[in-house]
């Protein structure tokens, strides 16, 4: 008999100096300001990041200029049954590729993709990652599907970040960046993702935890 792990897995990247960044975005900088060891009453440390810093959502206003803000996607859609599914592609997510696969709406989907075969955070940034083609975007538009996810910093190719973002934000599909899948297998789990509550943002670093649906 299947043994079923109903332990929860962390599949957030750990946020710590020099973690890979977008091109031109600024440098996670994770810094104490005060510290025991020094002779300070308290530790405390500050961070200054960018919102799309690490495994993060991606709010409509981020690429909509009157989209709602990452205080407004509604938290049904980041928390419930997802999939992960195993693009064997290695260039792309396809739309051909994904009519293999029953996509129905409300779905949330994780794509687990050929980025998933490094430990991509710890990579210098590459043009070259495997993304969301723009024809696949307007499939899960379609669809109508809640949420879609990735093994990489952007759902979108380098080349093609504009478009396929903005179909996705536009139809309010949650996007959610920077997933490790690394050790997942493909199948179907639940998922908790919560991004910090930041007023006025186009998107915040987050915790995704899945475990497998029983």
């Amino acid at each position: 008999m299947e043994t079923i792990n109903h332990a929860w897995i962390d599949i957030s990247v750990t946020l710590s100096n020099g973690l890979l960044v977008w091109p031109g975005d600024p440098e996670l900088n994770i810094h104490t300001i005060s510290s025991i060891a020094n002779g300070d009453e308290t530790n405390i440390t500050a961070l200054s990041l960018c919102a799309h810093t690490g495994t993060h959502v991606d709010a409509p206003l981020h690429y909509l200029a009157n989209g709602d803000d990452i205080t407004k996607i509604p938290t049904e859609k980041l928390i419930g049954n997802a999939r992960v599914i195993s693009i064997l592609h290695p260039d792309a997510i396809t739309r051909e590729e994904l009519l293999l696969h029953s996509i129905n709406k409300g779905d949330r989907l994780l794509f687990k993709t050929k980025n998933s075969d490094k430990n991509w955070a710890d990579e210098p940034f590459r043009e070259d990652f495997i993304a969301l083609q723009k024809d696949a975007a307007e499939l899960l538009v379609e669809k109508e599907i809640a949420l879609v996810g990735i093994d990489y910093i952007s759902i979108a190719g380098f080349q093609q970040s504009t478009a396929v973002h903005t179909l996705l934000l536009h139809a309010k599909i949650c996007i959610v960046e920077g997933l490790l899948l690394k050790d997942i297998d493909p199948g179907n789990y639940e998922m908790i993702c919560l991004p910090l509550k930041i007023a006025g943002a186009d998107g915040s670093p987050a915790r995704v935890m899945i475990r497998e649906r029983f």
